[in-house]
């Protein structure tokens, strides 16, 4: 698919305006498209605070960003572990403290491909409970400070939404029966995808236009996510696929998740990413959007399963947008 809304380049940083006064907060951002999405909003001035769970290596991420860019940058550290909601609890209580201004919410850390099924603290299986449920409650605690800037939330999806079930295995969430490390990732990701297209329906039910929700993917990057939590064979795999043309690099890879934070024109009800080879590099546009990522019905239980998982009710009616 080739989408000429950026031209036959697609969209590039280039095109991102000065960013002075605006803040942007990235879950997992000291390494791979998070960590290169904070470089290119830094480089326009940008104020980043990362939400990571390694304390090291975000003072790590930030020493080389205030290298590169100067000692004034504002780039910022709150530790957040998306596998725990108590610890997303504490960071949103933070961010609600310290941070006035939320011009987008990058939904961008993940696990991928864990070998043998893991629960969280909290219970859940771990893929969808870091990727879905953890970003779920996050986005619902900082809803209000993201509206009140008029704000976006930026779900970072994955293309491994159509190799799965292509629905909620609502019967087996946990995946007590059947686990296996691509069937769960990609349910994780169809569960956020879900999550973005139903809260986008919800706020136009409920007549609140004030925050824009977006949905991308990185393509194939060239990042640490297979290697920080795939299988050993995985692990090999996907070090052999790097270093072929079927994979870009991470800084490439974060150009659709800046772009849907930043770019005036986008179409909510889209999936945004590289229009090249099989969707999975060349240049950025607006993708293939299967209709299984938003089967109204399978959208409408996820967002109930979920509020009772974490223990949240997102409050939408109408008013202020």
């Amino acid at each position: 698919m080739t989408d000429t809304q950026f031209g036959p380049r697609g969209w590039t940083p280039e095109q991102l305006d000065d960013q002075t006064g605006k803040t942007y907060l990235i879950t997992g951002a000291n390494s791979g498209t998070g960590l290169q999405a904070a470089r290119i909003l830094l480089s326009k001035n940008a104020k980043v605070v990362m939400l990571n769970r390694s304390t090291d290596k975000s003072a790590a991420a930030i020493a080389e960003l205030k290298e590169e860019f100067g000692t004034r940058a504002e780039v910022s550290f709150i530790r957040m572990d998306l596998a725990s909601l108590s610890s997303v609890q504490e960071a949103a209580a933070r961010v609600n403290e310290t941070v006035r201004q939320i011009d987008a919410l990058i939904c961008n850390a993940a696990i991928a491909q864990v070998p043998s099924r893991e629960l969280t603290e909290d219970g859940f299986e771990s893929q969808l409970g870091t990727n879905h449920y953890g970003h779920f409650l996050l986005s619902g605690l900082l809803f209000d400070r993201i509206e009140k800037s008029r704000g976006r939330i930026v779900v970072v999806a994955s293309l491994g939404y159509n190799m799965g079930l292509k629905t909620i295995k609502f019967d087996d969430m946990n995946w007590d029966q059947g686990y296996g490390p691509n069937i769960a990732y990609s349910q994780s990701k169809l569960a956020q995808m879900m999550f973005a297209y139903e809260l986008q329906d919800r706020l136009a039910a409920a007549g609140r236009s004030g925050v824009e929700i977006y949905v991308c993917h990185p393509g194939a990057s060239a990042t640490s996510l297979i290697a920080t939590s795939g299988s050993r064979i995985m692990r090999a795999v996907w070090w052999l696929m790097a270093k072929t043309p079927f994979v870009q690099t991470a800084r490439e890879g974060a150009y659709p998740e800046v772009m849907c934070a930043t770019e005036e024109g986008l179409e909510q009800r889209a999936l945004y990413g590289p229009t090249g080879r099989l969707e999975s590099v060349g240049p950025v546009g607006r993708g293939t959007l299967n209709a299984h990522a938003y089967d109204k019905q399978v959208m409408s239980r996820l967002w109930q399963v979920s509020e009772e998982a974490v223990g949240f009710e997102w409050q939408i009616r109408p008013g202020a947008g």
